[in-house]
Formats: C-alpha cells, structure tokens, sequence
C-alpha cells in the first residue's frame, strides 16, 4: 500500500509493520525521551476551545494517509500531560518504568483475555504465580486473587465478599435476605466505600464513620463504641474497611488493634491498601523515596512561606505555601479564607507555564493546600529545590 493511500480495516501487513516502526519512533522520541527530561514542559497548555482546533476531532467517513496518522500522535503526545516527568507531582502514581511498559506493549500487541488457559496460557500462569507472590507479602501460605481495575471495584469487591460470606443467600435471594448492615470506616477512607454501598443496595445510610486522630487514622475504641451503637440501634455489623495509605494524608490505620476488635465482634476486615500497599513489595529501596522526602521536609523548614500541614505519614507532603502579604498574620480573622486562594492560583500559573504540575485541596478545617507525592524513582534532589523555588517565583505577587 503506498503512503499516499488512506488506511482501511484491510491494509497489508508490510504496511502495518511501517505504521508500527514509525509509531514506536515517535513514543520513543515524544513521549518516552521528552517527557522524562526535567528541561521539557510537563505539559503544553492549551485552553479546551483552542485545543480542540488544533487536533481536529471530527470523525470522518474516510480513512486517513500514514503521514497525517503520524502526525495525529505527534500531535496527541505534544498536548498531554507528561506524567513521567520529573516534576509531575500530581496524583499517586507518576514515573516512567521501562519494564512496565514494555510489559503493556507486548499484553496490548497480543490482545489475549484471562477466562481460560486455552486463550491465554502463559498469562493464565504469570497470573497465578504472581497472585502467590503477593499473597505470601501479605503473610498468607493459601488463598486466592483477583486482579481488579482500580481501586474503587477493589473495595466494592470487598464488600460484596463480605456480605456474600455472611449472608450467602443473598446471591440468590436479594436484598430480601438481609437485615439492616453496618459498615465501619472513617472519613479518610476512600469515597469508593460509600459508592460501593449505593451500589451494592446496601445504601451509604449503612456506613458508620469512626473518628480517626489528628493525622487520619482510626481509632479503634471508637471503633467499639460504634459497633455497639449499630447493636443497639438494631442493625447487623457486618465489615470493617480500614486504610493502608489514605488517599489524603497518606495514613495507616492500627491494623492490629483494629483486627482485634474484629475478631471480637465477628466482623470481616478489609483493608484498603490501593496505595501504601507498595510498602510491601521492597523493604530494601524503599528508604530511598524515604530519604527524598525527608530531604524536602527540611529544606521547607529553611525556607520563608512554607508551612507542613502535619508531619507527612507516607510518601506524600502536605503543606502551605504562605505569599509574603500574608506572613506573620495568622491570627487575622479572614487568614483562613485569603490562604485558600493561593494554591489554586499557584496550580494556574504552573500549570499554563507547564513547569511543573502538582495537587491541591481542603482538608476538615485546612484551607486547600498542597499535596506532593514523592513516588517517581527518577526524581533528584535538583527536581526539588526546583519546586520550592518555582512556587516562590509564581507567588510572589499574591
């Protein structure tokens, strides 16, 4: 097929293969090579209208050349955001590992499904045997898995199993063979545990929130009090959801003590570890996040208009970046609501200069603040310092 002509379900393969080598190039050169280096943007901003302009999204009747096809990813890359930069900050996840993608290139190329070892035999065994790996981190000889799509089917999965384990005739009568359930969590604990109980019927009215500490954790005898309250209101304690990482402060719940009251009462525990999980996987290099974010601690205490939030839990930083109008007036009765604005202004700026790109939000009665996740194994210490001193030059004026 010549270049020229427009690409169709029964392109040949010669053809195939040339699209292949020059889209690997352009994802070498674009996605993987630029987008891990610190002297790039993390992303090039463009407001949705003008975007959508320069993409053109119309679908079309009529295939299109290999040379504008190559030009769409060129194009799909230079407008995204970058999340294996070095100074993507963003959400929980961010760098790039070249085994993983790898992995992804060759999963995707082959396009098996796991229902059954006919289809997909070496995966069908990779499967189980990593399932085992992750079983024995976890402290258990025997057992199953399920790889699940994110977080929130993890947890709706969990309650399901727990509701099934205690009332097996639900599978086939309904919600008609339960009583009223409680279900214990905190506010910390991940929105999924109220979506998973809208849609499992048991309603978001069945969760009972526990008080956690200061710095997001549960408190077991509060825990106590409320499994003997739901009792005593008639309703059937049925799971406990504890956090290993809140998505916020990045707390982990007394797992022991919690399993104890568990134990005590009969109730099923699970334990949502979506993200502090990984604590599990390298006793070994964990330390070294560990060393980078303790690195940043320090360096904000040296720092004017830096201010911790709490002392960080996990792999996260939480803290304020105080504007020099705003210094040495804490105790202003409209401090609070002035301190709110500056981190979504700061997060514009950073954002349309394509910088750096990093989160922020409230918290019980915190103004927004920052939240910095320290997870991509390629940053350096030079990525912070320009962090701290990007934030400094965007909110000088404020």
């Amino acid at each position: 097929m010549a270049e020229s002509n427009h690409f169709s379900p029964h392109w040949d393969l010669s053809a195939g293969e040339a699209l292949l080598q020059d889209v690997f190039g352009i994802v070498m050169d674009e996605a993987v090579r630029k987008g891990t280096d610190a002297s790039e943007k993390v992303c090039e901003w463009k407001e949705p209208e003008e975007l959508r302009k320069l993409l053109d999204l119309e679908l079309r009747s009529q295939g299109e050349r290999q040379d504008q096809i190559l030009d769409r990813c060129r194009t799909i890359i230079q407008y995204s955001v970058k999340t294996c930069h070095p100074r993507f900050f963003n959400q929980l996840f961010s760098g790039l590992d070249p085994c993983a993608l790898a992995g992804r290139i060759i999963t995707e190329s082959l396009n098996t499904s796991q229902y059954t070892y006919e289809i997909a035999p070496v995966f069908v065994l990779m499967e189980e045997e990593v399932l085992k790996k992750l079983r024995a981190l976890v402290g258990w000889s025997s057992g199953d898995g399920v790889f699940c799509p994110g977080g929130s089917i993890s947890n709706m999965y969990a309650l399901n199993l727990a509701r099934y384990q205690r009332y097996p005739d639900c599978k086939q009568r309904g919600l008609r063979a339960l009583p009223p359930l409680a279900i214990f969590t905190t506010q910390e604990s991940h929105y999924s545990i109220q979506k998973g109980a809208a849609f499992l019927g048991l309603g978001t009215d069945s969760i009972r929130l526990v008080k956690a500490d200061q710095r997001g954790r549960m408190i077991p005898e509060d825990l106590e009090k409320q499994i003997n309250q739901a009792e005593a209101e008639g309703a059937v304690p049925l799971l406990v959801s504890a956090t290993s990482g809140t998505t916020v402060l990045g707390a982990f719940d007394p797992l022991e003590a919690i399993a104890d009251v568990c134990q005590q009462h009969g109730l099923w525990l699970h334990v949502d570890a979506a993200w502090g999980g990984s604590v599990l996987l390298s006793q070994t290099h964990r330390h070294l996040l560990e060393g980078i974010k303790r690195y940043l601690v320090e360096k904000m205490k040296m720092r004017k208009g830096f201010e911790l939030v709490m002392e960080p839990e996990f792999v996260n930083v939480c803290f304020w970046y105080v504007p020099p109008s705003l210094r040495g007036l804490q105790d202003s009765p409209d401090y609070g609501q002035k301190l709110s604005q500056v981190a979504p202004v700061l997060k514009e700026r950073m954002v349309k200069e394509g910088s750096m790109m990093v989160g922020y939000q409230p918290h019980r009665s915190w103004p927004n603040f920052f939240r910095l996740i320290v997870a991509n194994p390629a940053l350096s210490t030079a990525d912070l310092d320009f962090f701290l001193d990007e934030l400094e030059r965007l909110g000088q004026d404020l």
